[in-house]
């Protein structure tokens, strides 16, 4: 599908705006030939050429049609005015007036409804954007930069607002404006209106020749910004460590070299861009010109078009002209808007690979085991998980411990369906879960990472996130699970205090305990935590370790741990290596084995 017919299917929720909006342009079309035509008889009237007929004109067959509608106009005009020219005078110039009035206030109108059809697409595609980019996995936005995202749901959608919807509007009311006015010069010179209509395919083909080249242009801009956004976030998140190495020279100049690329095509982009204008400025005078010339003969020469006829036909022309230069020109705004709809489309047809099935299987309340049947994953060319089996079963804590690299947090992340496996099943209680809507299955999982993610919201509204219908006594009971009552409690506006850009306003044991509190207040059958203490000094992880115990009490869990103080209680410990199991047991038992776990429990203990 075009990108043009694409993005106008957003107009059709609209579409009682657009008829509002065509039928007020057409008025607009209409009132602007009038408007134009109402200068003849004052012209007539300040010459001393009004020729009005002593009586009302009668109309004897199609070809004097023209004379029948100018004679009866003069022939009011003179009833009215009574052989006094000042009285003529004001009387067309009311006309003229009126005319204007109402062609600006039907143009008001077009824009007034076509607004509501603009802003409403732009809402409507970002909404959508939105939608589709929370709901891709994992794998997608790693290989996607955040600045290149951002850049299309608000960039790259203002550029298709300003090139595509305001195109839209003036192919509604230009051809109509370019058709009432060739109609009204037809009425006073057929030759004239053919050489018109002769320029306007040629202007047309002269133009698009330049903006062929404008798409290719417009889409390194605009990735050219999405990079510049990435760098500007990668730059911001990372300031501490910027300021720490003084690396202020180096990404100063990565920064200017992405500001220097960007500034070289911006260029290049709008001079090309930029010759529509004077071409097109230049093609329209030389119509003119050739216009008064010809025009000139008939009023000189030929006598067969009056002087008020001519200059009235002259500024219809330039009326038929300034319309028809801006249509030319919005050949460039649709080739610009043409590569911003690209990638905008890039994203909304991207087809996730983690996907509800379209027939899902009800989820049975979890009653027995969580299965890991021969489970194989690779990230690209590395496999990082080999064949692996592994049972959970309801209501035991199962712990996941190995060196970096050896798969853990990948099992959690296959487990919540954030990738799938390239072989093997991963079940709960006999039910794959690649059969599965994705939402029934993420409710059985709260998620506590070792980055504690929060919201620049209140503490209520990050707590709410996990329970959006959840009471302040149920906010209020998860908190003291999670050892965060006091703590919150003594915050400016208690559970309504703002807590900062990713909750920098809180420290980090404050943060975890608020990530806990999230997971207690949605209740799931099943707990996963990924390292939820092992960036915490030990007062903090003392209190944050207390909450995990008490939310862990009568819940399925798989934690994961380096420090492997905090997972000595768990019902099983597994011991990873590059992929696959090495060890299993209680701590106990390992420890008597004197394997690869009371080798790290050893390290940790020296250390």
């Amino acid at each position: 599908m075009s990108p043009i017919r694409y993005i106008l299917r957003y107009a059709l929720p609209y579409k009682g705006y657009i008829a509002l909006n065509i039928v007020f342009n057409v008025l607009y079309a209409l009132f602007n030939a009038i408007s134009f035509l109402a200068l003849m008889p004052m012209l007539e009237v300040l010459f001393g050429n009004n020729k009005a007929p002593l009586e009302m004109p009668t109309l004897k067959g199609s070809e004097s049609y023209r004379e029948y509608v100018f004679d009866s106009f003069r022939f009011q005009i003179a009833h009215y005015a009574q052989d006094d020219a000042v009285k003529a005078l004001m009387l067309v110039i009311g006309g003229v007036l009126i005319t204007f009035l109402l062609k600006n206030l039907f143009n008001y109108f077009a824009v007034f409804f076509i607004t509501y059809m603009r802003n409403g697409v732009v809402k409507d595609i970002q909404r959508n954007l939105y939608k589709r980019l929370i709901s891709y996995p994992a794998s997608f936005h790693a290989n996607n930069k955040k600045g290149d995202t951002i850049a299309r749901v608000t960039s790259d959608v203002t550029e298709v607002q300003r090139s595509f919807l305001s195109v839209f509007e003036m192919l509604i009311r230009e051809p109509f404006t370019i058709i009432f006015a060739l109609t009204a010069m037809f009425a006073l010179s057929t030759k004239l209106t053919l050489f018109v209509l002769a320029f306007i395919p040629i202007a047309g083909w002269l133009i698009s020749i330049i903006g062929k080249s404008l798409k290719s242009r417009s889409e390194k801009v605009q990735r050219e910004q999405g990079e510049l956004l990435s760098y500007l976030e990668e730059s911001l998140t990372g300031i501490p460590i910027i300021q720490i190495f003084t690396a202020e020279g180096i990404f100063n100049k990565k920064f200017a070299a992405i500001t220097q690329r960007l500034f070289n095509f911006s260029n290049k982009l709008i001079h090309r861009e930029s010759l529509a204008s004077p071409i097109s400025e230049f093609l329209g005078v030389a119509v003119i010109g050739v216009i008064l010339y010809i025009g000139g003969r008939l009023v000189l020469v030929e006598q067969s078009l009056s002087g008020e006829e001519f200059i009235t036909y002259m500024t219809l022309a330039y009326g038929v002209l300034t319309p028809a230069k801006s249509m030319s020109r919005a050949v460039y705004s649709i080739r610009k808007g043409n590569a911003a709809a690209q990638r905008i489309m890039e994203y909304l047809f991207h087809k996730s690979e983690i996907q509800s099935p379209k027939e899902p299987i009800v989820l049975p309340e979890f009653s027995s085991e969580i299965i890991f049947d021969k489970v194989q994953f690779s990230y690209e060319e590395e496999t990082v998980i080999h064949g692996l089996n592994l049972k959970i079963p309801k209501g035991h804590s199962v712990a996941l411990v190995g060196a970096s690299g050896s798969g853990k947090t990948t099992l959690a992340n296959l487990l919540a369906r954030f990738y799938d496996p390239q072989k093997g099943t991963i079940k709960i209680d006999n039910t794959p879960i690649n059969l599965v809507d994705l939402k029934e299955l993420r409710s059985m999982f709260a998620y506590v990472t070792q980055d504690a993610i929060l919201f620049h919201d209140s503490v209520k509204e990050n707590l709410l996130v996990a329970k959006p219908n959840a009471t302040n006594k149920e906010i209020e009971k998860a908190l003291q699970i999670a050892n965060a009552s006091d703590f919150v409690n003594q915050l400016p506006q208690g559970i309504d205090t703002i807590i900062g850009d990713a909750g920098n306003k809180l420290s980090g044991g404050q943060k975890q305990r608020l990530a806990i509190a999230r997971a207690v207040l949605k209740n799931p059958p099943v707990m996963i935590l990924d390292e939820a203490t092992s960036a915490l000094d030990t007062e903090s992880e003392k209190l944050v370790q207390d909450a995990l115990q008490k939310m862990m009490q009568n819940r399925t869990s798989l934690v994961i741990a380096h420090r492997l103080s905090t997972i000595k209680s768990a019902d099983e410990i597994i011991v990873l290596n590059k992929g696959e199991i090495v060890e299993r047991g209680t701590h106990k038992e390992m420890m008597a084995q004197e394997g690869m776990y009371k080798k790290l429990i050893d390290l940790q203990s020296f250390n």
